[in-house]
């Protein structure tokens, strides 16, 4: 990384973000192996090191163990630099997280109204602050705050959209009421959307561009990614398919995706076909021994809805995989994926790879995680105090 030209300060701070990026990737490293890395000289990465220890940047985490000769000092990014929040909200139920800047997470909080209450934004500021002091904290003292929600905030006026089912967080500025709550950073993005982001990270859409991603149980929707980067529209909508219009299905009063493709639709489905039981993620995932030909006939039926789902984005944005994911979509698996295969290519020329998400845990959450750290990380290693 040692360049020629341009000013000292620059080149010191590019330095010192390669080393920090290069020390969250591949944890505590020797000076050595450090220099390595980002193609520093001995003296270069050792005054790199001891200004970012002075700095509070980097910290000393023990001694190499094993080899020959003298144990090596080994260095890693300080976690407790900074810490953020990631928050999933749902009509009733909060799921946050605190983490260190390295991603750790040093706190957990579960919050659900005793009284099936809808939450408002007084319920998640406090229990923001109860996951903040399990580790000492205010909300103030959090870098960043990213909260996941069923539907999208609208940029140019900070007020949500599409999101009916959440009538308190309606007819206000979410942002500013948020980020005046807490006295912090605070971002609010669509719960799908941040499913995608956890998708490009750790799931089936690693090193893939352009694909598109359908939820499918708790609530409908999709999110794009084009050129590895989210498509969110000019008011946020983008993906927004639970409102798209539906062909003719022969479901009474079916008029827009989320009629067929609700869970209550689904289950009906399943029932029309003779399928017994109200656990429809077994009915989709198990046999249960239940008639062959009449799961057969549900999982065509459902396949071919879903299709309709699918081939109103395909037909517009090919991309080069469709990830199936919800309680719905990870329930199917490869076998409905399968049959939508089958069924898409009866209704639009695209032809992306199906598959079902492989992700486990709550992407929500996480996909807000990954975002809090990222913009922390932009701002705190871009600005480093020189000594």
């Amino acid at each position: 990384m040692e360049q020629r030209g341009g000013s000292p300060q620059l080149l010191r701070r590019i330095n010192d973000r390669a080393a920090l990026l290069a020390l969250l990737d591949r944890g505590p490293l020797t000076r050595l192996e450090l220099e390595s890395h980002i193609g520093l000289s001995k003296p270069a990465t050792a005054d790199l090191l001891l200004r970012l220890e002075e700095s509070g940047h980097v910290r000393r985490a023990g001694l190499r163990e094993g080899g020959k000769g003298p144990r090596a000092q080994r260095w890693a990014v300080n976690g407790a630099l900074a810490y953020v929040a990631a928050v999933d909200l749902t009509p009733r139920t909060l799921d946050i997280a605190v983490s260190d800047i390295c991603g750790e997470i040093v706190a957990e909080h579960r919050y659900r109204p005793v009284d099936e209450a809808d939450l408002e934004v007084d319920d998640l500021c406090r229990a923001v602050s109860v996951a903040a002091a399990e580790v000492g904290l205010t909300t103030g003292q959090l870098h960043r705050v990213v909260v996941g929600v069923p539907g999208s905030v609208d940029a140019r006026t900070g007020h949500l959209h599409f999101a009916p089912h959440l009538p308190p967080w309606q007819g206000f500025d979410v942002l500013e009421r948020l980020s005046g709550s807490l006295d912090t950073s605070v971002a609010v993005e669509n719960d799908v959307n941040l499913v995608a982001l956890d998708e490009m990270a750790v799931g089936q859409a690693v090193g893939v561009d352009d694909f598109v991603l359908i939820w499918m149980g708790r609530g409908i929707g999709a999110a794009v990614v084009s050129g590895g980067r989210l498509l969110r529209g000019s008011s946020g909508g983008a993906g927004e398919i639970d409102w798209m219009p539906c062909p003719s299905t022969g479901v009474t009063g079916g008029r827009r995706i989320g009629d067929v493709l609700g869970t209550r639709a689904v289950m009906e489905l399943a029932h029309a076909h003779g399928l017994p039981g109200d656990d429809l993620e077994k009915l989709l995932a198990e046999d249960l021994g239940t008639d062959p030909v009449a799961r057969s006939a549900f999982l065509r039926d459902l396949a071919r809805r879903v299709a309709l789902a699918v081939a109103g984005v395909v037909s517009v944005v090919d991309p080069a995989l469709v990830v199936l994911t919800g309680d719905i979509g990870r329930a199917g698996g490869s076998v409905l994926c399968g049959l939508v295969t089958e069924e898409l290519a009866e209704l639009v020329l695209p032809r992306p790879k199906i598959q079902p998400s492989l992700l486990t845990g709550n992407p929500v959450r996480s996909g807000a995680l990954r975002l809090a750290l990222a913009a922390a990380r932009e701002e705190v290693f871009t600005v480093i105090p020189t000594p």
